[in-house]
């Protein structure tokens, strides 16, 4: 865990670092925020990032995003500020942490953040067979290729890999090649000089440099341009880079893995991919199962993202029902672990009296379930479970009997807005749709009259 704190925090940063540090984090500390931009641009790196409350917390998120540095920020300040501390929510901070800092606090914030990247949530004999292929693996050097669908979590079995290695304390550094343009991808990963091309205001060491003694994951690689691939193939060969616009080959000592959703060996037959990089890659593959074919996981993974959500939202010992654990068992998941999470979040939102019943579990597209046969029967016991969670809606489920699939989707949509505070990215994050249509459905909703949370005004109402 390396913990990069900017500003004074009101004098607190002694006492904030010493409790880190006795966390077991790694702790710098920087005055300003262009100072801290500057650390994290030369390839010192942060897991996480506390920031001085008074100093530009906006800026300082706008610009991470802007640069692609994929670091939490927390925000902290004397007291229980709320007008500070939701300010600085709203500008990009993941949580505020008031001043003086206290002790569990802290070590619950460097937990979380610990948890939430290394945690592999199991209990199906499916995924322990995969664990025990990474625990085989983890501790060589070689190069592990990673696959699966999309929402799997191949980034966590990346992350699992690293935390079991003998590179555990050194970085561990992603970078998603589907999330960047073709043209910024080799200055992400090999750095440039100043003036390399226009923008080039400074030298900005690459993700390469940056993982120097540690792991890079290439995630998604498939998605990577064959002309890039090339430059890829001689990093992956000679562990040796050269920046864009400079001309004195680097050497770095990284262990390499690497995940895609796609066939990589179907996309060597079509020329899509390089097949020299692909071998080279391709040293150690694991493949990580679909979550229906991993049934067992579903109620841990369940659990575990109600805890993690009604924590944050202040709910204390929340349940789910049986039923409502029924219906999950019985969905095909298309979108996997990631689809599991946004339902979750959003039953976490819906429910009532603390506990989560099959109303608050909204599913989309379940036309097969994990227990059908080829002929499209289903075993005794799945078959039970569905009619087991289709009583419970027929019984449980008369607050929404009687109204529309529209009338229920627009209050959902606006009641997921107030809680967001009118944040419309937040919002359809956890709606599990589109901004774009989150955007249509909100400007049809106005159109009808219907008051829609502006950002902000959610706030402003519960002053």
């Amino acid at each position: 865990m390396r913990l990069l704190i900017v500003g004074t925090l009101d004098g607190h940063i002694t006492t904030a670092g010493k409790i880190a540090l006795e966390r077991g984090a790694k702790v710098a500390h920087l005055d300003t925020i262009d100072g801290a931009l500057d650390a994290l641009r030369s390839g010192q790196g942060a897991d996480l990032v506390m920031v001085d409350v008074r100093l530009d917390v906006g800026y300082l998120c706008t610009s991470l995003r802007t640069e692609r540095f994929s670091v939490p920020v927390v925000a902290c300040g004397i007291g229980a500020d709320t007008k500070l501390a939701v300010a600085a929510i709203r500008a990009g901070a993941k949580e505020y942490i008031p001043l003086p800092p206290d002790a569990e606090l802290i070590a619950a914030v460097l937990a979380a953040v610990t948890e939430e990247t290394n945690a592999v949530i199991q209990k199906d004999p499916a995924m322990a067979a995969v664990l025990r292929m990474a625990d085989q693996v983890a501790p060589s050097d070689a190069s592990v290729l990673i696959t699966g669908e999309s929402g799997t979590g191949k980034e966590v079995l990346a992350r699992y890999l690293h935390s079991k290695s003998k590179r555990a304390r050194k970085q561990f550094i992603s970078l998603n090649c589907a999330a960047i343009p073709e043209n910024l991808l080799e200055s992400e990963l090999f750095g440039h000089e100043k003036g390399a091309f226009t923008g080039a205001a400074g030298r900005r060491i690459g993700k390469f440099e940056e993982a120097h003694g540690g792991t890079q994951l290439l995630d998604e690689i498939s998605e990577m341009h064959p002309r890039l691939q090339a430059k890829l193939l001689r990093a992956v060969q000679e562990r040796e880079i050269d920046r864009v616009g400079g001309n004195q080959p680097i050497k770095v000592d990284i262990r390499l893995l690497a995940t895609s959703n796609r066939d990589l060996e179907d996309a060597v037959r079509k020329g899509d991919f390089r097949e020299d990089l692909f071998f080279r890659l391709n040293v150690i593959a694991i493949e990580v199962p679909p979550l229906r074919d991993r049934p067992k996981d579903i109620q841990a993974l369940a659990e575990h993202f109600l805890k993690k959500y009604a924590e944050a939202n202040g709910i204390a010992d929340m349940t789910i029902s049986p039923e409502a654990l029924a219906m999950l068992d019985t969905h095909h998941w298309r979108g996997n672990v990631r689809e599991l999470e946004n339902t979750m979040h959003r039953a976490v939102l819906l429910a009532q009296d603390k506990q989560i019943l099959p109303e608050a579990i909204h599913l989309t597209g379940a036309t097969l379930q994990h227990g059908d046969t080829e002929d499209g029967s289903k075993d005794e016991a799945t078959a039970a479970r569905i009619a087991q969670s289709r009583a419970a809606l027929a019984t449980g489920g008369h607050k929404l009997v009687g109204r529309t699939v529209a009338d229920v989707e627009r209050d959902l949509i606006i009641d997921t807005l107030q809680h967001c505070l009118g944040n419309r990215t937040h919002a359809a994050n956890i709606l599990g749709i589109s901004i774009r249509t989150l955007r249509n459905k909100i400007k049809l909703y106005s159109q009808d009259g219907v008051p829609v949370p502006m950002p902000g005004e959610a706030e402003a109402s519960s002053a």
